[in-house]
């Protein structure tokens, strides 16, 4: 009967370590919350909103963004970058014909139409025919 009422009760852990650890980073908002600068970093090179790294932080938006406004941007730029260059890296190096083609209509403004020139008037119909 002992073991009938030990496997109905909740797991619970006995041996639980604690410990301290300091965090080196921004102080920001009225809690004074200490944010570190690398982990913001990060989070905007995976593209995070603001909102979900303030919410992650546990700071107000506009607190978040008047704070880390510089690593955000800085961060989301050197994303893009390496975007950029894995595109271009796969279009040049593997030659990849879709990112070439797509590449080419992006940076050089290339279009599949072969039309070159702006008469594109519409030659007239004569219905008499020459014998």
């Amino acid at each position: 009967m002992t073991e009938q009422t030990e496997h109905n009760q909740p797991y619970t852990v006995t041996n639980v370590k604690y410990g301290e650890n300091t965090v080196r980073g921004r102080v920001v908002g009225r809690d004074k919350v200490v944010i570190p600068e690398e982990q913001v970093a990060q989070l905007a090179q995976y593209h995070c909103t603001n909102k979900e790294m303030a919410d992650f932080f546990g700071v107000k938006l506009q607190t978040f963004v008047d704070n880390f406004r510089d690593i955000i941007t800085k961060n989301r730029i050197l994303t893009k970058q390496r975007l950029r260059k894995a595109q271009l890296d796969l279009a040049l190096n593997k030659q990849d014909r879709v990112m070439l083609i797509w590449l080419g209509k992006q940076m050089l403004g290339q279009s599949e139409s072969p039309i070159t020139d702006d008469n594109n008037a519409v030659l007239p119909w004569t219905g008499e025919e020459d014998d």
